[in-house]
């Protein structure tokens, strides 16, 4: 892609998927949900599941798979408040940047 992507809306895609989930998600099928709509790695996720935590959008713990723990994130409640207002702002903004490909004037 070439757009880059800022962090609003890395964090905004990541609660996105994560939110599809009631008991929570863990960070492979993260990663790849999210490599559905752009191209990131691992590396440039796993900061953004932890700055999630951190300000108390996503909750984490672990589950036995296969032996061995797994590491899993859920949307908080705060976490649901900050996407529902990453999804008002991102209907805002993706409209007038539609308007503009379309040829329309922002007022």
């Amino acid at each position: 892609m070439v757009f880059n992507t800022g962090a609003a809306l890395l964090d905004a895609i990541v609660l996105a998927v994560v939110s599809r989930e009631n008991e929570g998600t863990y960070g492979y099928k993260i990663t790849q949900d999210v490599r559905r709509a752009i191209d990131v790695s691992e590396s440039t996720l796993y900061p953004v599941l932890r700055r999630l935590q951190k300000d108390e959008c996503l909750e984490v713990y672990d589950r036995q798979f296969d032996g061995r723990n797994r590491r899993y994130y859920k949307v908080t409640e705060k976490g649901m408040v900050q996407l529902n207002l990453y999804r008002v702002e991102w209907k805002k903004y993706s409209g007038k940047i539609n308007e503009i490909f379309e040829g329309g004037v922002i007022e």
